[in-house]
């Protein structure tokens, strides 16, 4: 069987590619949860690495959960309540918690339908682009079922209460377009458009300092439960450390000079 998860790297950005297009790339089975939590370890060990790209093969970004095996009460759906609970906690829910954890920029680019959890799995990353042929669904409530992974902790963070609301409550997909317009997309391209673009911003991100983009995404991560004094805090602490950087000294000389700076991650 082919990876379930493919890998590929253009100078300081990776993509990482869903691998699974004959089951419209669920991402419960083992195989693919494991995957991606390999690619972030190893995207967090790798400093050379500035940003990613996170996109689906084949017409499908992700279909979410595997409804067979939800049929068949098999794999993480099989077993007592008190068995499916360890089955998500196990699970599906350790791609939040892994994704979560990335600490340089995540870019869905969404090519196709993001249902159920494969929209949370967009709603992860810290910016999503859409193919016009994306929709968005929080369906759980349609096949019975809550926001497993994640999704009613996402989803109102990214289009706000109401709509998330909207959306959690009837289950039903929104387009591309409506999905720009709450916010939860920041552009929409056409399909044959869509790695190139999103290679295009995740370069447009690349290009900076690697210390102080890893800094600055904790920094918003972190800035979402703190007080401010204690994000304020937070935030002295880490420009400490930017300004004894190489990177910083070299962006100050460059200002000075009137030149393009040469970051070199030191």
């Amino acid at each position: 069987m082919s990876d379930p998860l493919l890998v590929s790297r253009v100078d300081d950005v990776v993509t990482w590619t869903l691998n699974r297009p004959q089951t419209r790339n669920v991402i419960t089975d083992e195989d693919i949860i494991g995957a991606i939590e390999d690619a972030v370890d190893a995207v967090n060990a790798d400093l050379s690495v500035r940003a990613v790209v996170l996109t689906g093969a084949g017409t499908t970004f992700s279909s979410g959960g595997n409804v067979k095996h939800m049929q068949q009460r098999s794999g993480m759906f099989g077993g007592s309540p008190a068995q499916i609970r360890q089955g998500y906690r196990h699970g599906v829910q350790r791609i939040p918690r892994s994704i979560s954890a990335c600490e340089v920029p995540t870019i869905a680019a969404v090519n196709g339908p993001a249902i159920g959890a494969g929209c949370d799995l967009a709603l992860m990353c810290d910016l999503r682009i859409a193919s016009t042929t994306a929709v968005f669904a929080e369906s759980f409530v349609r096949v019975g079922l809550i926001p497993g992974d994640g999704g009613a902790w996402f989803l109102p963070r990214v289009v706000g209460l109401a709509r998330a609301n909207q959306m959690a409550f009837t289950g039903a997909a929104i387009d591309a377009g409506t999905a720009a317009e709450w916010g939860m997309v920041s552009e929409v391209v056409e399909p044959a458009d869509l790695l190139a673009r999103a290679g295009e911003l995740a370069a447009s991100i690349a290009v900076n300092p690697p210390h102080v983009l890893r800094m600055t995404k904790k920094l918003i991560q972190e800035g979402q439960s703190q007080s401010l004094n204690g994000h304020l805090e937070l935030a002295a602490s880490m420009q400490a450390l930017a300004h004894h950087t190489a990177d910083h000294h070299e962006a100050a000389t460059a200002f000075v000079e009137k030149r393009p700076p040469r970051f070199t991650g030191e």
